[in-house]
């Protein structure tokens, strides 16, 4: 496994890491040069701040916190020809434990990510959303999701 992959992997990590932890900021950063899709392939949000401040307004903290655990799994990473371009294919799940909700998966699906190298590190470029099955929102979302 090269490098490459490797960073890109961390890219996904780090995404998990500053949602459960609510950085917004963090989140944002790390679209500074990308978007996030829907299903359909309709534009979410886009940039640092379009990307932030989705999350921030969409999510219900506790204590300071979304109390959910993000896993992305099953990733399939494709360089493209001349290495500067990816794709990645991920499966996503996440859990939650919130006053009044015991710990459980609220929300799986998929990711369809695209990345590009500038400067020799990798960036997102779009995140599209697949939602594949969904469990109790009600102490996550600020919002009802449509499926």
């Amino acid at each position: 496994m090269s490098d490459h992959h490797e960073q890109i992997r961390n890219l996904l990590g780090r995404y998990c890491e500053a949602m459960d932890a609510a950085d917004w900021d963090g989140v944002g950063a790390l679209f500074a040069h990308g978007r996030l899709t829907e299903e359909h392939g309709h534009l979410v949000a886009e940039g640092a701040d379009g990307v932030r401040a989705m999350y921030e307004g969409g999510t219900q903290l506790h204590d300071g916190r979304p109390g959910t655990r993000h896993t992305t799994v099953n990733t399939i990473i494709e360089l493209d020809d001349d290495e500067t371009t990816a794709t990645a294919r991920s499966s996503y799940v996440v859990f939650q434990a919130a006053p009044g909700l015991a710990l459980q998966p609220i929300i799986a699906g998929r990711y369809r990510d695209r990345f590009e190298q500038v400067e020799g590190r990798w960036r997102f470029t779009e995140r599209c959303f697949f939602v594949d099955q969904v469990g109790d929102l009600s102490h996550h979302l600020t919002y009802e999701l449509r499926t």
